[in-house]
């Protein structure tokens, strides 16, 4: 047997190559950003749960009195998120060394229940200002252990919630700019990922309320925990 066709052997035997490239999981789940900014900025008093630079923004307007946004809504959303990132980080800590495979599939199941947890939430008892709370706190939280996580992946370019440093990147590193042009197709992908999520979501938000939007999202993160491999 050749060298070249041994080493594709036993790279097809490995468990970390097998499933889908994180690079189109974090895409995925780029999608599912949007579909959760829409419910929580749309549906809960102009709250981010997975924006929090747009939410610390927001918690300005919210203190100097601006009509249409909530103080307690947008703490609850950034003290909760900060838990998640504090949990995501500590279970970093306990499986980063290990197979990035099952690491990326054991949070990316954990958000899955919590995204499940908050559309039932949300189709039990809709409208409710113990719902609202519920469905900033729990989806914040899942936001925080997902970042928290793909911060410590290190995939470059998608950080799945923010998009700032991407398009710095994708304008500043542009050949127009007189750059390399490189990883312009991904993060151009980071850009229309996001787009199509929150255009989904706002759309499912004003037609068919906050329940099936998160039920879409659990659901997705769900599939992409199942089929997540270790390699970028």
């Amino acid at each position: 047997m050749s060298e070249q066709s041994s080493t594709g052997t036993k790279a097809a035997d490995d468990p970390e190559e097998r499933g889908l490239r994180l690079v189109f999981v974090l895409l995925g789940l780029t999608v599912v950003s949007g579909l959760i900014d829409a419910v929580s900025y749309l549906g809960l008093e102009h709250v981010f749960t997975a924006n929090m630079t747009g939410n610390v923004v927001v918690l300005g307007f919210a203190a100097a009195g601006a009509p249409g946004f909530s103080v307690p809504h947008t703490l609850t959303s950034l003290a909760s998120f900060v838990v998640g990132a504090v949990v995501g980080g500590r279970v970093a800590v306990r499986l980063g060394g290990g197979s990035r495979r099952t690491w990326a599939r054991l949070t990316l199941a954990a958000e899955a229940v919590l995204l499940g947890v908050s559309a039932v939430a949300a189709f039990a008892a809709p409208g409710t200002t113990a719902t609202a709370y519920t469905l900033i706190a729990v989806t914040a939280f899942a936001m925080g252990l997902r970042n928290a996580t793909v911060r410590r992946l290190g995939v470059p370019d998608l950080t799945t919630t923010v998009l700032t440093m991407t398009l710095t990147g994708l304008a500043a590193d542009s050949r127009a700019a007189g750059g390399p042009g490189t990883r312009s197709p991904r993060r151009t992908a980071s850009v229309i990922a996001m787009v199509a999520g929150a255009a989904l979501g706002a759309w499912l938000v004003l037609h068919h309320g906050l329940g099936i939007p998160l039920a879409i999202a659990a659901g997705l993160v769900a599939l992409l925990a199942v089929i997540a491999s270790g390699r970028e």
